[in-house]
């Protein structure tokens, strides 16, 4: 059987401990036949959304080797889990053991607020859109064709 390398990126509530974070992805990834080469604690953040009513989120990062068979039911025992709230698992055979090592989290970078949401026009107008007649060329039904 092959054996191959994946990463898994565990979801927890903020409110977990990091030490019982790890353990217990540790834990999960064994009981189904994988060895865990690196597992630490990525990050606490503020979530984007909330997941099962919760609004921070602690992720915990795990490289692991094992046939692929196993990620079916590391992610089932997730989804069953009242103490796990999200589960990603990639391919990581692009990546050496120093590389999952130094994996660090990367900052949030938020956009400074745009002044000008108005496009050109005045606030609130929309400019011709050419559905409307505007100054496009459009004639009125009344009028006689240029050409005729």
């Amino acid at each position: 059987m092959a054996k191959d390398k994946y990463e898994g990126m565990f979801l927890f509530p903020g409110s977990a401990e990091v030490e019982a974070s790890v353990k217990r992805t540790r834990d999960i990834i064994e009981k189904h036949g994988g060895t865990v080469l690196v597992c630490k604690k990525w990050d606490e953040r503020k979530l984007a959304f909330e997941v099962k009513k919760q609004k921070r989120g602690l992720y915990v990062i795990a490289y692991m080797t094992g046939p692929g068979a196993m990620i079916a039911p590391i992610t089932r025992d997730v989804n069953l889990s009242d103490d796990i709230l999200r589960i990603l698992v990639t391919d990581a055979s692009h990546l050496s053991t120093e590389e999952m090592e130094r994996v660090e989290p990367q900052p949030i970078v938020v956009a400074p607020p745009r002044e000008d949401r108005g496009f050109g026009f005045d606030s609130g107008s929309r400019g011709d859109r050419g559905d409307r007649g505007g100054d496009r060329g459009f004639r009125r039904r009344d009028e006689e064709p240029a050409n005729a």
